[in-house]
Order: structure tokens, then sequence, then C-alpha cells
């Protein structure tokens, strides 16, 4: 038996695996929900995320694959409403989040026969982290990452300053779009490391902790990626050694983490 049978045999190293890689494409991103205040267009993904675990099983789909579905179909739906100038933005992100998160609830409760374990999709169940989902994770990873890289001046022109972007040529809505749909790819996949009610946390906690230190938008990224790295590594040691649950466990470290480089920059500057 060889090395990468070993540790892919082992839950734990699975675990960790996992969320490494979740780490690794969750701090890009992160940095475009804190650039773009999207904090709040997180939560209502997170949210619909929930009825794709309800539409993965009514139509006997893989559930990461119901999840993304589900997400990029709500993304959608919000672009289009979005042109509808009638309602405010957070009002129909408040809409479509909890009326998402409420009919997955109950479609669920109309399939007696599927046993499904809320907590494990509410808070995460890294701990059960199989190679099929390590196979999701990275292929999602390389996905979000090569776009990312292929598209970064356009999404940084057009964060920066929208209208001097849509001037020089960048196609403002398709690429705000193309975000919203790695958003919906980021959610699906990591929805096993922390479940619905913290995906989010894991993508604005470790961003805003770059924040606090970088000097460029480039460097934010890399010290992005490191904290969200150091939060996963953590909050699984914890884990590990006081038997609390992983996904929240590895919150609440980036939350240190968090709280520490901000006293840390506070004194420097004092």
């Amino acid at each position: 038996m060889n090395l990468v049978d070993v540790i892919l045999g082992d839950f734990f190293w699975r675990a960790m695996l996992g969320g490494l890689g979740i780490a690794l494409v969750a701090g890009p991103l992160g940095c475009f929900v804190v650039w773009r205040r999207m904090a709040y267009f997180g939560d209502t993904l997170a949210h619909s995320a929930l009825l794709g675990v309800a539409l993965g099983f009514l139509f006997h789909l893989p559930l990461n694959l119901g999840i993304a579905l589900t997400c990029v179909g709500l993304a959608l739906v919000l672009v289009v409403l979005a042109r509808n100038r009638s309602l405010a933005t957070d009002t129909l992100l408040g809409i479509l989040a909890h009326s998402a998160l409420a009919i997955g609830l109950v479609t669920l409760s109309f399939m007696p026969d599927v046993r499904v374990d809320l907590n494990a999709y509410l808070f995460g169940d890294l701990l059960a982290m199989t190679r099929r989902d390590l196979m999701w994770i990275y292929g999602g990873v390389v996905v979000v990452l090569g776009l990312l890289f292929r598209l970064w001046r356009g999404l940084l022109m057009s964060t920066i300053h929208e209208e001097l972007a849509r001037v020089e040529g960048v196609p403002v809505e398709r690429l705000r779009l193309t975000l919203m749909l790695m958003f919906s790819l980021v959610i699906a996949i990591a929805m096993k490391i922390v479940g619905v009610l913290l995906i989010t946390a894991l993508l604005i906690i470790p961003a805003a902790t770059a924040r606090r230190l970088a000097s460029s938008p480039e460097r934010m990224v890399v010290l992005a990626v490191v904290a969200g790295l150091v939060a996963v590594t953590g909050g699984l040691t914890l884990s590990w050694e006081v038997d609390s649950p992983a996904g929240p466990s590895i919150v609440v470290t980036a939350f240190a983490l968090f709280l520490l480089v901000y006293a840390l920059v506070r004194r420097q500057r004092l």
C-alpha cells in the first residue's frame, strides 16, 4: 500500500485535504465578497443549498450536483430580478434566501422514506469526507482558480470602478454573472465542510483578516488563502483534541485568528 492510499484511507487526513482544498478557493472568492460587500448574497446561496439537497433526493441526483444546480438557478433568477429596480437588492436577497430554505424543508418533509441528518447539512460533516467528495472539491478548485486567473483583471477593474470598467470595454454584467456562478460552485462543494449556516463565514473571515495586513489586492488574496489554511488546520486539530464539531471549530479558529490580527495591527498603529 502506497502513501497516497494510506492518507486517503484515514478519515482525518481526508477531512484535512478537503478543508485545505476549500481554503484555497474560498480565500480569493472571499476577497471579492469583502470588496463588493456581497456577504448577504453568499448567505442567500447558502440557504438555497438545502433546497438543492431536497431536489437531489427527489430526482435521485448526486447531492453536490443538486446543490450546484440550485445555487446556479438562484443566481440566474437574482440577476434577472435585479434588473427590475422595483425592489432593493437586500430585500430581494432576503426573500430568496428564506423562501429557498423554507421550500427545501417543506420538500424534505414530504419524503418520509428519506432519512436526512439536517445537522450535517446545517453545520457540516467534514469527518465523513469520502474520496468522491475530494474529487468534487479539487475539481471545483481547479475550475474556479482557472477562471479567476483568466478573468482577474476584468473582475478587479469592475470591482474597483464599475463605470470606468464599462468605458474600457470590460463585460461587467457577464463578469458579475460568472462570479455568481463561481460562488454557487464553491458553496456546493463547501457545504460538506462547514454546512449551510457557516459557509459565508469561511468566505468572509479569512478575507477580512487578510485585509488588515494587505497592501495590494494580490497580497490580500494570498494572505486570505493562508488565513483559510491556518483556520482549517487549527480547527480540525481542535476538533480532534476536544471532540468538538469540525465545521464550527474551523470557523471559531478563523475568528480567533481575525481577533489576533486585529489586535496586533491596532497595537502597532497605536
